[in-house]
């Protein structure tokens, strides 16, 4: 694609969300490599250090402490560290000014509620709460709570879990229904950093295009949705598109 094709869909991705009723965003594992998070699949993801069993839900109820020890090290120390990037910023902008509605992310990282997001939908939950399995109570995270492993419920005493989903435990109901209802409703889906091969949350996008939606996608390569239901696609990183398409919404509005 030439720099001139590629102006030209920056620039009917940009009248589309001006003009839109409802624009909603779908971020994958993508725009939090740019924060230095690693993705779990392909040669450089989390699986290829670190077995996958280690998010098993019965291997966490059969030796909690070990797999408290994994958890801290990848979703605490690890990804602890990462910040928000301008991917994560812009989308926090946008729905500031009234260009995007919501946010549904497949990531548990929390870096679009640091960004500033406030109507976010966290598909597959996130590391910043923490769920007692005994009494069920959900509480924020803090570091405190690490000084001791597995971690307990100040309330009952009993071991906590991070808020996010574990192999072998359904996808949390209010926040696919949530999802469904934004592919429903949205005239404009952008699709950003995800390759759409993670199910279910994978047929949100597609639900979006059967009611209608206009497909926006933000990808450094093509996904499974490119040839099959993108209607713009914007090849690159989002940290660097997603400014320049703010940029381009406000030049024209």
């Amino acid at each position: 694609m030439t720099l001139s094709d590629f102006s030209s869909h920056l620039e009917k991705a940009a009248r589309l969300i001006l003009h839109a009723t409802h624009t909603t965003a779908f971020t994958g594992a993508g725009i939090s490599v740019e924060s230095g998070i690693p993705p779990f699949r392909g040669r450089e993801g989390l699986w290829s250090r670190y077995d996958p069993g280690c998010l098993d839900l019965d291997a966490f109820y059969r030796d909690p402490t070990q797999t408290w020890t994994l958890i801290k090290e990848i979703f605490y120390d690890f990804f602890g560290r990462a910040k928000p990037n301008p991917g994560h910023i812009s989308l926090a902008e946008m729905e500031k000014a009234g260009y995007l509605q919501a946010v549904i992310t497949q990531n548990i990282d929390s870096l679009h509620h640091q960004a500033g997001s406030r109507n976010i939908i966290e598909f597959h939950g996130t590391s910043g709460r923490l769920k007692c399995t005994r009494c069920g109570k959900v509480i924020p995270f803090e570091p405190s709570y690490l000084k001791q492993l597995p971690p307990l419920c100040r309330s009952c005493g009993g071991i906590l879990k991070p808020d996010f989903i574990f192999f072998g435990e359904a996808i949390p109901y209010k926040a696919y229904d949530a999802s469904i209802e934004e592919a429903r409703i949205a005239d404009v889906f952008l699709i950003i950093g995800t390759t759409g091969e993670v199910v279910p949350a994978s047929s949100v996008p597609w639900q979006a295009k059967t009611h209608g939606a206009a497909i926006i996608e933000i990808n450094p390569e093509p996904s499974a949705y490119t040839h099959a239901i993108t209607d713009i696609y914007l090849q690159g990183k989002a940290g660097e598109i997603l400014p320049d398409l703010i940029q381009s919404i406000e030049v024209i509005s």
